[in-house]
């Protein structure tokens, strides 16, 4: 029986849960909304995180009822919706992830423990909400699922980075083309609401993730290296060799300048 691979985006949403618990005491895993008289500082986090679910919360349509979380987390933002009387169920496809929306929310939920395109269910929906998500999820596919678990006058929230045709590099890797996006979502029966452009508000998480890794993850990175060629030479080597593009391409994406 082949064992299956551990997905690398939920192993790092998992060490994300477990760093802001231990770190910020915040359950939340999302970006922080940053208005311009609140400091930018990691000890505002759990802070800018609120107001980035109040900004989401500010914009779901009245008359909805029942919403669809689309890659909970941990299910801090589900539970906020069941809070203001919301109905929710939840998509998750880590393990870890669902079992801790189960501890925290009972069976106040259904919990879909698979990816997105997967979910199946005879339930329809006021609202499909992706709070950085969508980004994980095949654009078409994404949309031809909403459309059949949407209710006939449901909406979709999505609330996620994507990239533009701006010229440099950017900070972060991943996100869909912007472009693209809008050029499929038009041969979709969709009819677009609203569309804000939060960059200025929520750029300064990246400061404050660059500061952890300056601070944090740098020194340990060099450490853990400094240590396994220093006791484990050959074994050093072997990972090196086995494993060098994977480390290169960790390299490049959360430790390049």
């Amino acid at each position: 029986m082949s064992r299956k691979k551990v997905d690398s985006k939920e192993v790092g949403l998992e060490l994300g849960l477990v760093l802001g618990r231990y770190f910020l005491k915040t359950d939340d895993l999302h970006y922080g909304y940053w208005p311009e008289d609140l400091e930018v500082d990691v000890v505002n986090f759990p802070k800018a995180q609120k107001n980035y679910s109040d900004f989401i919360f500010s914009h779901i349509p009245e008359g909805t009822q029942k919403i669809l979380d689309v890659g909970s987390g941990s299910g801090n933002f589900a539970k906020r919706l069941i809070e203001k009387k919301f109905s929710v169920d939840c998509v998750s496809p880590s393990k870890y992830l669902t079992n801790q929306i189960h501890d925290k929310l009972g069976e106040s939920v259904e919990v879909f423990p698979c990816i997105y395109e997967d979910v199946k269910t005879e339930k329809h929906y006021d609202l499909a909400l992706f709070s950085e998500s969508f980004q994980y999820i095949n654009i078409q596919e994404a949309l031809e699922k909403s459309l059949e678990l949407l209710s006939e006058n449901g909406y979709l929230l999505i609330c996620d980075f994507f990239r533009t045709d701006a010229k440099g590099r950017s900070p972060l890797g991943g996100g869909h083309s912007l472009s693209n996006f809008q050029e499929i979502l038009s041969q979709f029966s969709f009819e677009e609401i609203e569309n804000i452009d939060i960059t200025k508000e929520t750029a300064p998480t990246i400061q404050i993730l660059d500061d952890f890794l300056s601070e944090v993850g740098f020194p340990f990175r060099d450490m853990i290296s400094r240590y396994f060629q220093s006791n484990y030479p050959g074994f050093s080597k072997l990972l090196n060799w086995k494993f060098k593009e994977r480390f290169e391409k960790i390299n490049r994406v959360y430790f390049s300048g």
